[in-house]
């Protein structure tokens, strides 16, 4: 056990070559491999060292920004060189290293920058956890953006990397230091934060300067590779989001039995506003995904599953624990897994659990009034009415399936009616 923990500790060599170049045809791109000066653990001096690791310890890995060539195939114009965001981070922009980023605290800050490239219209905050986000939400100051996406799920924001999409204020970093993270990605930090933030000494505050234009990244392409345990590659076009206001949903409706049937009530300006919030969120989760989201914020997030309506469910069961946690600590001041383990020894008493246990039942673990988003069609009603069981008002997903006029059925005969649109394009991320 002593030797795994200390490979934690360790920031690998790494043999990966400092230039790498790709031809696709008689086009070629041109990478270059990034690195960092930090002091060595034994003599202090400064080193000059790439990621401390890839996903594990004993993984070497390596991480390149393109600095040469401009990709242009069926007439798509892939992303060129001199827009780095991630892979541009310089040692000045490395404002604290930490324990040295390794590849995992990098993918989670670039997937939340894809997701943070389509809310930049309000301070917003993204929390990920091994690349999928634990919390994401609008504020009207960074403060609240921040407090709403930790409070979505405070539980697996612990160990999290943060990224917004404003300058780090003092408040924020006043809260965001209470909180235990690995990253801390902003545009900028106003004066002091980082002293404030430099609080947690392991932790990884950097700076990308680029975030103020992540809106100009919301339709460029760049080629998405996938290596196979074959050494194969499978390389395809990254997706592009189809949604960027409520004019670009279909309203639902499907054709059965020579019967065409529509949606039965128009969605409200609220939940258009969800819907796109959602959508947005949805293009940085695992697929199968189901989330459910309200009032500009994430609510419960299902990631990574086989089915459909398991993802729903697996959902459900994350609001309403979430919803219980959150409301416990801001009354109590712990998490709710403590004040379990305090009422079983005795020392409060129960009707506190009890309280937690009937709020959170009667908001349906804050998923009442939401909004549910899939990153893919329902193939049964079943998912749907997974939501509709729980309150929600709208929902959102790319239709095309053969029973989508059973999802609308649901819809319309829910009590109250449940609206529902199209996205006309499947998000699915693997």
């Amino acid at each position: 056990m002593a030797e795994l923990k200390q490979m934690y500790r360790t920031v690998m060599d790494d043999h990966f070559p400092e230039r790498m170049i790709i031809q696709f045809g008689n086009q070629i791109l041109v990478y270059r491999k990034r690195s960092w000066k930090i002091p060595d653990e034994k003599t202090g001096e400064w080193i000059e060292k790439g990621l401390r690791y890839g996903e594990n310890p004993g993984q070497e890995a390596a991480l390149y920004e393109l600095i040469n060539g401009n990709l242009v195939l069926g007439g798509c114009e892939f992303i060129g060189p001199g827009k780095g965001l991630v892979s541009a981070i310089s040692a000045e922009e490395m404002l604290q290293s930490g324990k040295h980023p390794g590849k995992t605290n990098f993918t989670d800050a670039d997937n939340a920058l894809n997701i943070l490239k389509f809310l930049m219209d309000q301070p917003a905050a993204a929390i990920m956890k091994h690349n999928n986000p634990s919390g994401v939400a609008y504020g009207p100051t960074l403060t609240e953006a921040y407090d709403r996406a930790n409070m979505a799920d405070r539980i697996a924001a612990f160990g999290g990397c943060l990224a917004v999409n404003r300058a780090m204020d003092k408040a924020t970093a006043e809260m965001v230091s209470e909180n235990y993270l690995e990253v801390v990605v902003a545009p900028e930090y106003e004066e002091s934060t980082v002293d404030i933030l430099k609080r947690r000494a392991n932790l990884r505050i950097i700076r990308v300067p680029r975030i103020d234009h992540l809106s100009e990244y919301r339709q460029v392409r760049f080629a998405d590779f996938k290596s196979l345990m074959d050494g194969g590659i499978i390389v395809q076009q990254s997706s592009v989001n189809a949604i960027r206001s409520k004019e670009d949903f279909q309203k639902a409706a499907a054709t059965y039995k020579g019967e065409t049937l529509v949606i039965a009530r128009e969605p409200t300006e609220k939940e258009y506003a969800d819907m796109v919030f959602g959508w947005a969120v949805e293009q940085g989760v695992s697929s199968n995904s189901v989330l459910y989201v309200k009032d500009g914020r994430t609510v419960g997030i299902g990631t990574g599953e086989q089915d459909r309506v398991g993802v729903a469910e697996i959902a459900v069961f994350k609001a309403y624990t979430k919803y219980a946690d959150a409301f416990c600590f801001r009354k109590y001041g712990i998490p709710y897994k403590t004040l379990e383990i305090e009422i079983s020894q005795g020392r409060r008493g129960p009707e506190a659990k009890e309280e937690i246990y009937h709020r959170t039942q009667e908001d349906h673990g804050g998923i009442k009034g939401s909004a549910m988003i899939s990153d893919a069609f329902f193939p049964f009603r079943d998912g749907v009415d997974v939501g509709i069981k729980e309150g929600v008002t709208a929902i959102v997903h790319p239709g095309g399936s053969d029973r989508d006029f059973e999802s609308i059925q649901a819809c319309n005969e829910a009590k109250p009616q449940v609206t529902m649109v199209f996205t006309g394009q499947r998000a699915f991320k693997h």
